[in-house]
Protein backbone atom coordinates (compact mmCIF):
# COMPACT_ATOMS: atom_id res chain seq x y z
CA UNK A 1 0.00 0.00 0.00
CA UNK A 2 1.02 3.63 -0.49
CA UNK A 3 0.12 5.97 2.08
CA UNK A 4 0.22 9.25 1.37
CA UNK A 5 3.21 11.43 3.66
CA UNK A 6 2.80 15.02 3.88
CA UNK A 7 5.37 16.84 5.74
CA UNK A 8 3.86 19.90 7.90
CA UNK A 9 6.61 22.45 8.57
CA UNK A 10 7.78 25.90 10.05
CA UNK A 11 10.67 25.96 7.06
CA UNK A 12 10.08 27.64 3.66
CA UNK A 13 13.80 26.86 2.96
CA UNK A 14 14.70 25.09 -0.18
CA UNK A 15 17.09 23.15 1.61
CA UNK A 16 14.34 21.17 3.76
CA UNK A 17 11.94 21.06 1.49
CA UNK A 18 14.42 18.74 -0.70
CA UNK A 19 15.33 16.99 1.88
CA UNK A 20 11.86 16.15 2.12
CA UNK A 21 11.28 14.60 -1.06
CA UNK A 22 14.78 13.06 -0.91
CA UNK A 23 13.07 11.38 2.04
CA UNK A 24 9.89 10.38 0.46
CA UNK A 25 7.64 13.01 1.71
CA UNK A 26 4.57 13.47 -1.07
CA UNK A 27 3.53 16.82 -0.39
CA UNK A 28 4.45 19.52 2.06
CA UNK A 29 2.55 22.37 3.96
CA UNK A 30 3.99 24.86 5.88
CA UNK A 31 2.62 25.78 9.40
CA UNK A 32 0.77 29.27 10.03
CA UNK A 33 1.93 30.76 12.97
CA UNK A 34 -2.17 31.86 13.62
CA UNK A 35 -4.32 29.14 15.12
CA UNK A 36 -6.79 29.79 12.33
CA UNK A 37 -5.06 29.78 9.73
CA UNK A 38 -3.60 26.38 11.00
CA UNK A 39 -6.61 24.76 11.44
CA UNK A 40 -7.69 25.63 7.89
CA UNK A 41 -4.55 24.67 5.90
CA UNK A 42 -4.91 20.70 7.90
CA UNK A 43 -8.37 21.39 6.68
CA UNK A 44 -8.09 21.62 3.13
CA UNK A 45 -5.27 19.29 3.16
CA UNK A 46 -7.82 16.36 4.10
CA UNK A 47 -9.97 18.00 1.94
CA UNK A 48 -6.96 17.87 -1.14
CA UNK A 49 -6.15 14.43 -0.27
CA UNK A 50 -9.96 12.82 0.15
CA UNK A 51 -10.47 14.54 -3.21
CA UNK A 52 -7.44 12.47 -5.04
CA UNK A 53 -7.99 9.22 -3.51
CA UNK A 54 -8.86 6.26 -5.35
CA UNK A 55 -9.78 2.86 -4.38
CA UNK A 56 -8.55 -0.02 -5.43
CA UNK A 57 -10.17 -2.24 -7.96
CA UNK A 58 -11.95 -4.86 -6.47
CA UNK A 59 -9.94 -7.30 -8.66
CA UNK A 60 -12.84 -8.13 -10.61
Amino acid sequence: KMIPVVMLTSSREEPDLKKCYELGVNAYVVKPVNFKDFFDAVKQLGIFWALLNELPSDGG
